[in-house]
């Protein structure tokens, strides 16, 4: 009898600190709710549940992992407690670099009945990162609420894919996309990025003219077909585009600082000269803009004031600029 009593005392502590945790997560009092959790002596769902999570928000995925993965074991199948525990162990995997196993838990999660941008975002990332590109574009399409298997999500992926650095899979992709869709706005644009990243400039340049005839709206476009002739050191084609660039778009400093670096290299420094002030009003501490506007007033007759550009430039290289 007298066990039997203090089993139901112990289980009702046990459920009054559940509960206390509880407020104090939700109060966002996470240390304290830690340190509640941490006098609980049994691994009930609900406990090893709210230590995976305490221990998520504090960052320490490993015992978040140990602690999700107990918890995912032992709950209720389609309930939401098992889909919280799944997509935080997915999480807690992801944000450790473990991709496969970031894999196995997301799946699981969305199985489950889990849908969240974070979900198809990670599962994304992770196909990626594991060359899984059909998956990794299934579940991009999921994240952008676009048919699977349609351009646009080709091109999305392939964008998700440039910025993990895998070119070759991202131009899989975009003609992928072009080929469900020749006149797809965008996939160009970033088939010349790719271009030239890898040195093939005029391939580059042919892109970026196959996405204006699709786009002739895109000041992104036209900046960097500029950029790709003053890669070629070719400023007489560069400068039309870039004017474009920054017709259509005046507030990016990009194609200032271009068109100043054109007009310096064609000497029509008083041009040069006002382009990259303008770069620098909308950029301060832009140094590239710096540099190459005190080269343009040494040239120009105006040696002071490009000391202090060209000083301004140096604080702006070594991280000292006030």
């Amino acid at each position: 009898m007298l066990s039997a009593l203090l089993a139901f005392w112990m289980a009702a502590q046990a459920t009054s600190s559940v509960d206390e945790a509880k407020r104090l997560l939700d109060a966002g009092k996470v240390q304290d709710a830690s340190a509640v959790l941490s006098a609980i002596r049994n691994d009930r769902p609900e406990v090893t549940h709210l230590r995976g999570v305490v221990a998520f928000r504090l960052r320490e995925y490993p015992k978040a992992i140990e602690a999700l993965t107990k918890s995912a074991a032992q709950e209720s199948p389609g309930s939401a407690d098992i889909r919280e525990s799944l997509l935080l162990l997915g999480q807690s995997y992801f944000l450790s670099s473990k991709m496969p196993e970031t894999i196995a838990a997301l799946e699981k999660a969305a199985a489950e009945g889990a849908r969240s941008n974070e979900l198809f975002y990670m599962l994304g990332i992770a196909y990626i990162q594991q060359r899984q590109p059909e998956k990794a574009s299934r579940a991009v399409a999921s994240l952008f609420a676009v048919p699977p298997d349609s351009a646009a999500a080709h091109v999305l992926t392939a964008q998700m894919m440039m910025k993990h650095e895998f070119e070759e899979f991202a131009t899989n992709e975009l003609k992928r996309g072009i080929a469900l869709d020749a006149r797809l706005g965008g996939a160009h644009y970033l088939l010349g990025e790719i271009a030239v990243y890898r040195g093939d400039i005029e391939g580059g340049i042919e892109e970026f003219r196959q996405e204006l005839l699709i786009n002739p709206n895109s000041p992104m476009a036209y900046f960097k077909m500029g950029d790709a002739y003053t890669r070629r050191e070719d400023w007489d084609h560069a400068i039309p585009y870039l004017q474009r660039s920054v017709w259509l778009n005046p507030d990016f400093s990009g194609p200032y600082i271009l068109l100043g670096k054109s007009y310096w290299k064609k000497k029509d420094f008083p041009n040069a000269e006002g382009m990259l002030r303008q770069a620098i009003r909308m950029d301060p501490q832009n140094q590239s803009a710096h540099y190459i506007l005190g080269q343009v007033l040494m040239q120009s007759g105006k040696p002071e004031d490009g000391r202090k550009m060209l000083e301004r430039s140096q604080q702006l290289r070594s991280g000292n600029a006030p």
